[in-house]
């Protein structure tokens, strides 16, 4: 290829990496496997470009690629999860802080990176439901050939005459793979805790409920949380495996082990179609705050029913364009911007 075909090749590749990315996330469940898929198609599509003959779309072409990509990492057969598809809860007076290896969780991930921008509101929807930490878990339950034709056929709106052509098989192969699949999600729905029921834009009110957690967060008041929080509310902390129920024990574990929070400034994210936050806890020896957890919030019914922080922040804040210190007078901007 000549240079300038190879930099319009680049160009054309590009336009479709986040919507890929999108896509191998939700296949992968880990934000920077994810991103490792993408990278590796990239490279197969520059390298093989020469041998496209154009029988189909570049980005149907980018997809197979993908998917092939993506079955090749999954054929280990390891399936992420949150704390609570893994454990039962555990009662405040039995806590303890249990970390598992990385490549045993569910990862957050900025919307930026895996949802593109489209005009169609109720497309937009879909993409964002897609990626709720609710629907992942759900996904990472199903065989990953199903896993493919459903995210292919329900979230991406594929034919299934398109799907099957990606696949190497036939329509009725597909059809059959999405029942299943379909099947599957159905009988997890009772075990995946309460939806989240977040609108896209916030509506005033959920807008409000936020406003009030950041000052009952940061203002550390318990009782101001307490009334936040729907009675059955889950709180997860990976890489620890613990997990609490119900706003008691939430509160009370806030004001024992992880009292080191009180004192804590928020900054809104955008994170797996739900409103969220980077939160940072005071830093003893530097001054200004230190970065502890991405929190990802999930609201039904005017109330949070689960909040979780993810508390690598060594991987998640970089991946988040997020600084590694915050001084007080970013803190004091941050504020600001956000009217609170």
């Amino acid at each position: 290829m000549t240079d300038t075909t190879t930099a319009d090749l680049d160009i054309r590749l590009e336009k479709h990496r986040v919507e890929l990315t999108g896509y191998c996330y939700r296949m992968l469940g880990s934000s920077f496997e994810a991103e490792d898929a993408v990278q590796d198609t990239m490279v197969r599509a520059w390298r093989s470009y020469e041998k496209f003959e154009g029988r189909s779309s570049l980005r149907s072409w980018l997809y197979r690629i993908a998917t092939n990509v993506c079955l090749d990492m999954l054929s280990a057969g390891n399936k992420r999860a949150r704390p609570m598809d893994l454990t039962e809860s555990t009662p405040l007076a039995q806590a303890a802080l249990s970390p598992r290896p990385d490549h045993t969780w569910l990862e957050p991930m900025p919307d930026a990176r895996i949802l593109p921008t489209v005009e169609d509101p109720a497309e937009a929807a879909v993409a964002k439901e897609s990626v709720r930490l609710a629907f992942m878990a759900a996904l990472q339950q199903l065989p990953p050939k199903q896993r493919a034709v459903l995210i292919l056929r329900e979230v991406l709106a594929w034919k299934a005459s398109e799907v099957a052509e990606l696949l190497g098989t036939t329509v009725a192969s597909v059809n059959s793979a999405l029942q299943r699949a379909r099947a599957t999600l159905a009988e997890s729905d009772g075990k995946q805790g309460a939806e989240a029921a977040v609108s896209d834009p916030l509506d005033p009110e959920q807008q409000k409920l936020l406003d009030r957690y950041v000052a009952a967060f940061e203002g550390y008041d318990m009782t101001a949380l307490t009334a936040l929080l729907h009675e059955d509310a889950i709180m997860t902390m990976p890489p620890f495996d613990l997990w609490l129920t119900g706003h008691d024990d939430i509160t009370g574990f806030m004001t024992t082990l992880g009292s080191a929070c009180e004192g804590s400034r928020l900054v809104p994210v955008q994170v797996n179609g739900l409103p969220g936050f980077a939160q940072y806890k005071p830093d003893p020896e530097e001054g200004g705050w230190t970065p502890w957890a991405v929190q990802v919030l999930e609201i039904s019914d005017g109330r949070l029913t689960g909040f979780h922080f993810f508390l690598d922040t060594q991987r998640w804040f970089p991946l988040f364009g997020l600084p590694l210190h915050l001084d007080a007078l970013e803190a004091e901007s941050d504020q600001v911007e956000e009217g609170v």
